[in-house]
């Protein structure tokens, strides 16, 4: 596996006189230097360990049993606060809603019959403190569901399972508040 791209170099012909920049082939990782003196493996597939291990920042890294705990707890938390945020901008969203009309048709029914359908439209303005708010949360969001990314790309088993188990707990604790509403005029189900 070629990676010169990494060092700034070009390609090279086989029959250079240069010895070719090679991997180990028999591990599971390879590595990322990330300055001098400073050598860390990223695992490419999944794995339980605690040593290490390497948590979205060069300075936060795990050693002990007792920082994974710590981190499992917090990535499970993180997760969980992140399922709380979608549900709380959902149900934010629908109180800032303005500009409610509703709009009735003709529609024909059955035996001949007219019917009339109402649409109700919302309208919310985007020079407003909701949208605002509304934006901020957005952003927040997005940074974190990146950062769940990233967690769960360290590959470690541990981890990865605080994610899924967090995320998890977060939609079973705040989802059931979430109003369901089912149109009956709605046609496209």
């Amino acid at each position: 596996m070629d990676h010169s791209h990494h060092m700034g170099m070009n390609h090279m012909d086989h029959n250079s006189t240069m010895a070719p920049h090679h991997h180990p082939t028999t591990s599971a990782s390879h590595s990322h230097g990330g300055g001098a003196g400073h050598m860390m493996m990223m695992h490419m597939t999944f794995y339980f360990g605690f040593k290490n291990v390497e948590l979205l920042f060069s300075g936060l890294v795990i050693n002990t049993a007792g920082e994974m705990a710590g981190a499992f707890v917090g990535v499970f938390l993180l997760a969980m606060f992140y399922e709380g945020l979608k549900i709380a901008r959902e149900s934010l969203l629908r109180k800032s809603q303005v500009s409610i009309r509703y709009n009735s048709m003709p529609v024909p029914g059955p035996n001949g019959t007219i019917l009339m359908e109402t649409h109700k439209t919302v309208g919310q303005q985007m020079l407003s403190f909701p949208h605002l708010l509304q934006t901020v949360l957005h952003i927040i969001q997005v940074v974190i569901s990146y950062f769940l990314m990233l967690i769960f790309m360290t590959y470690n088993g541990y981890l990865c399972i605080a994610v899924a188990a967090g995320a998890g707990m977060g939609y079973f604790l705040f989802s059931w508040k979430k109003a369901v509403v089912v149109d009956i005029t709605e046609h496209c189900h």
